[in-house]
């Protein structure tokens, strides 16, 4: 199969649909063309590139989650690096004295969880009050544009892991999405999308040709970006969601779990498109570093089938019955909001784990899930 072309692609073919403009590109090390030369290069050869912009991880991908990101001279490129992941969640007017227009081109991992999308947003906001172009160099929902998933955030937990209310798995590329949000949540700036040529909405990342490369550290493979769709939320619990380890996000445990228990729970709920088995890991770094843990691994068999957020509120379900140790993290900080809740972007998540109401809860989700399918198809580039 010929891979398809992504927004960089068509950029590389036919560079007059930059027309000279000066370039502040919000890249990482995922902005690659299909034959793999970074999009920061193919800028700089084609004489736009005036700037980068690094989001969580770095423009090279280079750090872990939540370290800092610092400006910098790029040394591959000799290109001055701004920060949107530390003193500066967005461009600065200062930054962008010298720019035309502002390029993203990062891999999307297809989550609502994940502050490439609110780096993203913000950049928006800074194009739209300079008056400065944004435009998105398109690339494929790793997890397809057909299926949807999980509840809507509510907009009293906003944050930079969630900043507007669409689900947990929204099934929309990431020039789809600018697209909605630009319209949905009144940015209005001055926003192209530089479409793919190939892709199509059923198309998992495997079926399009391409190279995947991890988009952060802990998302190595498809399986992690499924996966990660329900057990991102153990994040906000005592429980390790496998980082330190070669399988995070498919790996969940705790020095006092008991896996082979919690394993035959899960595989009686006869979830389909998934098996669990138990599972004995050592974190090198991140929860319980250097401890013991036992859990279990999720071994998905269906990627068509799987309800990954169904998955991930069944596991918590059956660990706050049988654990006593299980709990869900406090705040970081006095007065701030529970992590587990930013995460779920709400409150009622939690509160229907521990009070036995899930089921109502996951039926209120599917039914919020209908309103927002409307609004999304109107945003279908493919």
């Amino acid at each position: 199969m010929k891979p398809i072309l992504c927004g960089i692609d068509r950029i590389e073919a036919d560079p007059k649909i930059l027309k000279n403009q000066k370039v502040g590109l919000i890249t990482n090390h995922t902005g690659v063309s299909r034959e793999l030369d970074s999009t920061i290069d193919i800028l700089k050869e084609s004489g736009n590139l005036v700037c980068l912009f690094a989001p969580e991880h770095g423009v090279r991908g280079e750090l872990q989650a939540g370290a800092a990101v610092s400006d910098s001279v790029d040394r591959n490129s000799g290109v001055k690096v701004y920060s949107l992941y530390g003193k500066n969640r967005k461009p600065t007017e200062a930054m962008l004295r010298d720019v035309d227009a502002l390029v993203y081109d990062i891999q999307d991992v297809g989550a609502r969880y994940y502050t490439y999308l609110s780096t993203m947003a913000c950049s928006m906001e800074a194009a739209k009050d300079a008056k400065k172009k944004f435009m998105v160099l398109d690339r494929p929902n790793p997890l397809g544009g057909v299926q949807t998933e999980g509840d809507i955030l509510n907009s009293e937990f906003t944050s930079f892991i969630g900043r507007y209310p669409i689900p947990a798995r929204y099934g929309l590329t990431t020039g789809e999405l600018a697209g909605l949000i630009n319209c949905e949540f009144g940015i209005g700036c001055d926003l192209e999308v530089v479409k793919m040529d190939g892709w199509k909405r059923d198309m998992y990342f495997e079926e399009t040709g391409l190279d995947f490369l991890p988009p952060s550290p802990n998302i190595p493979t498809l399986d992690t970006a499924l996966a990660y769709i329900g057990t991102c939320l153990f994040e906000g619990t005592n429980v390790s969601e496998g980082r330190g380890t070669t399988q995070p996000f498919l790996m969940i445990g705790a020095p006092w779990m008991n896996g082979i228990q919690t394993a035959r729970e899960l595989n009686h709920l006869n979830l389909p498109g998934v098996k669990f088995c138990p599972c004995y890991f050592t974190p090198t770094f991140s929860k319980y570093e250097g401890e013991h843990c036992e859990g279990i691994r999720i071994q998905i068999r269906d990627k068509y089938r799987i309800p990954s957020f169904r998955m991930g509120v069944a596991i918590l379900c059956i660990l706050h019955e049988n654990d006593e140790e299980f709990s869900f993290l406090p705040p970081y900080k006095a007065g701030g909001t529970a992590p587990f809740d930013l995460l779920a972007g709400t409150k009622e998540l939690k509160a229907a784990i521990q009070n036995g109401g899930v089921n109502s809860f996951l039926e209120d989700a599917d039914s919020h899930l209908a309103g927002f399918e409307k609004i999304r198809q109107k945003y279908f580039l493919y």
